[in-house]
């Protein structure tokens, strides 16, 4: 497809006239990450009319876009985030929850500055250029086959760390907010899943990009499939056993990690990295523990945890793994079968590391410790539910894996304690009401021997 727009035309005069309204509104969006500290600048890597700028509008504006902040290492490039700007001389009624503010200056004095995603027509425009790849400025489209016609667009109020739109309940586009050199692994590993024939994973049929940075994926839609931390909480409110459930999710995620080991290289991981990947864990737990003094009674069984799985033999082979696997990540159709969801890893974390081969009893062990955080639900604690969940989804992962991994547990139980940890100090932060339930697991994983 030939360039249908172009760089904004006065890219100077174009950051200084939006800081303003981009200072107050940027900071209070759910996917900002740099929540808790002040924006002390903006720097503009690229700016694109999606759709021209002139006249009534609406139109479009693309920007990927660098926000200072202090505290920031030395050396490290400040966080680009994507940004979807509707333009247009009046806002209409509709629309007005979408409204950031009104230019005051510039090239785009007067006019409104919104929430493009919010807006329709908009929306509907990021559809028709996945239908037609090719560049659009600096942006390019791809596409694995075509694409139905128009498709009603509406967007998902759910996502966190970024932003969602479906398009007539056919297919659902993850726009990235924060975006870094690379390809994500929520288009990298769908796309290798797909190659290697594993039909868990939703595989993407179009995406777009800027330069070497992924910025939004396109899969098909399961509109008829709920999420698996609902149909827990369900099974919990209803007294019901989630076991076959556990179970079958089990040989599910398995089966994804045996699809990515044929699909990607997988090397094996010497004692050394495993004393190192130890070490790792408890210099974050020492940090939690100065942040969080309950945790300083727990702190030498703890310490042990890790200590065992550094003196190891080692972790056997290490892959590309799933990196932030629980229950919501999970969906399960009205046939019964499950898929697995965003591959993007934590967020918070460096692209690099996110795509850092690793240990699959990482993904075991973020389960383990979603069932427990569903089992919390219940009043009173259903404890025993959630190990029942907790040995059924083991099973049926060695049922496909050919390893159970509780067979070795010192990993396993590293891991557990690691992110169990990491929800203690989260929930310190936010959810104090909450921290009760990764307590509940660091008392145990402490006196286990």
């Amino acid at each position: 497809m030939p360039e249908t727009a172009s760089t904004t035309r006065a890219p100077d005069a174009l950051l200084p006239s939006l800081t303003p309204l981009l200072h107050e509104w940027l900071p209070r969006q759910r996917w900002f990450a740099g929540k808790g500290r002040r924006v002390t600048g903006f720097t503009l890597d690229a700016a694109t009319e999606l759709l021209p700028l002139d006249g009534a509008g609406p139109g479009l504006l693309h920007l990927l876009l660098r926000v200072e902040q202090p505290g920031r290492p030395a050396g490290e490039p400040a966080d680009c985030y994507q940004l979807l700007l509707g333009v247009r001389s009046q806002l209409p009624p509709r629309l007005a929850p979408a409204l950031i503010g009104r230019v005051r200056q510039g090239p785009l004095a007067g006019r409104a500055l919104y929430e493009g995603l919010r807006d329709p027509r908009l929306a509907g425009l990021l559809y028709e250029r996945l239908r037609s790849p090719g560049r659009t400025g600096p942006l390019r489209f791809h596409a694995t086959r075509p694409l139905p016609g128009a498709l009603a667009p509406r967007v998902l109020d759910a996502e966190q760390s970024n932003s969602s739109l479906v398009f007539g309940d056919a297919y659902i586009l993850k726009i990235f907010r924060r975006v870094s050199p690379g390809a994500n692994p929520d288009l990298e590993l769908p796309l290798a899943l797909d190659r290697a024939g594993c039909a868990r994973v939703p595989a993407p049929v179009a995406w777009f990009e800027s330069g070497a940075a992924t910025l939004g994926v396109l899969q098909p839609y399961l509109r008829d499939s709920r999420d698996g931390w609902r149909l827990a909480l369900d099974a919990l409110a209803a007294g019901r056993e989630f076991t076959a459930e556990a179970r079958s999710l089990g040989r599910a995620t398995a089966e994804v990690h045996l699809a990515l080991a044929r699909a990607l290289p997988t090397q094996r991981l010497p004692r050394t990295e495993t004393e190192d990947l130890a070490a790792a864990m408890d210099r974050r737990l020492h940090a939690a523990a100065q942040a969080v003094p309950a945790l300083l009674p727990y702190v030498p069984g703890l310490r042990a945890v890790f200590a065992a799985a550094g003196e190891a033999e080692g972790a056997g082979t290490v892959q590309r793994i799933h990196g932030d696997l629980h229950l919501g990540q999970t969906l399960r159709g009205s046939d019964g079968a499950w898929a697995v969801i965003d591959f993007e890893g934590e967020p918070a974390k460096p692209l690099d590391e996110r795509r850092r081969p690793q240990p699959t009893v990482r993904d075991v062990a973020g389960m383990l410790r979603s069932f427990d955080y569903a089992a919390r639900t219940h009043r009173p604690w259903n404890a025993d539910w959630a190990a029942r969940c907790r040995a059924a989804y083991c099973t049926g992962y060695a049922e496909v894996a050919g390893a159970d991994p509780r067979t070795d547990p010192a990993l396993l139980r590293a891991y557990e304690t690691d992110k169990a940890v990491y929800e203690v100090v989260y929930e310190a932060r936010h959810r104090p009401d909450w921290l009760p339930v990764p307590m509940s697991a660091i008392q145990r994983l402490a006196a286990a021997r």
